[in-house]
């Protein structure tokens, strides 16, 4: 009777236990676990422009007033920040990003972030039309500060560019070079993309156009 009582006991304990295997689940919660980066520390950097993502015409909206504007995104590598992004790829600059309004207008944010770059001013005639990916590969140095947000985030911020001064190097690019224009529009850079940009350039007037010229161009 007593051998019977133990044998009951296991299979119930057995019976237990598999029930217990088949509880476990995958929930899905409210909390998102994000890795921290750290941010970039305040300061001035050598730096070299790799990307320019051309977002085209937006609505953006600014103290209440509504504006349609043609935006650029440009990217620089900082090549003496790195970090692991991925074990495979060992240690890669950090990257920090600023966007503009594609205008030369003599009181333009870009007319005076350029020549700054550049270390001279724009003539008229080539205010009239410059290539903005001419300065692709181009090294400078950055102003790095940081600012707060209206939610309170901290974010790095390029408060300033100039020339890179004599006697300092801005080592090789590492990431490879991304120009997006809808004159040339590769499907395979805009894919790679992060979704908050790609959501800006489907956006925008150029984006929409693209698709609807290639939409009647299809033969069904």
């Amino acid at each position: 009777m007593q051998s019977h009582i133990i044998c009951l006991c296991l299979i119930i304990f057995t019976k237990q236990n598999t029930l217990n295997l088949y509880k476990m689940a995958i929930l899905a919660t409210t909390n998102q676990t994000k890795k921290s980066i750290e941010i970039i520390p305040a300061g001035s950097y050598p730096a070299r422009c790799y990307s320019m993502i051309h977002i085209g015409t937006i609505e953006e909206t600014f103290n209440g007033e509504t504006k349609e504007r043609n935006k650029v995104r440009i990217t620089w590598e900082l090549p003496t920040e790195t970090m692991t992004f991925n074990e495979e790829r060992g240690e890669q600059p950090r990257v920090i990003a600023k966007e503009f309004t594609l205008s030369l207008h003599e009181k333009s944010t870009l007319r005076a972030f350029l020549e700054s770059w550049r270390g001279k001013s724009f003539t008229d005639k080539e205010a009239q039309s410059f290539d903005v990916t001419n300065l692709l590969g181009v090294p400078c140095l950055l102003s790095i500060t940081h600012k707060t947000s209206n939610n309170g985030k901290t974010y790095a911020n390029i408060a300033s560019v100039s020339m890179l001064p004599k006697g300092m190097d801005c080592p090789d690019q590492v990431n490879d070079k991304q120009e997006l224009t809808y004159s040339d529009f590769k499907q395979e850079l805009f894919d790679s993309l992060p979704d908050f940009i790609k959501e800006k350039i489907m956006m925008s007037k150029e984006y929409q156009s693209l698709n609807k010229d290639t939409n009647e161009n299809l033969p069904f």
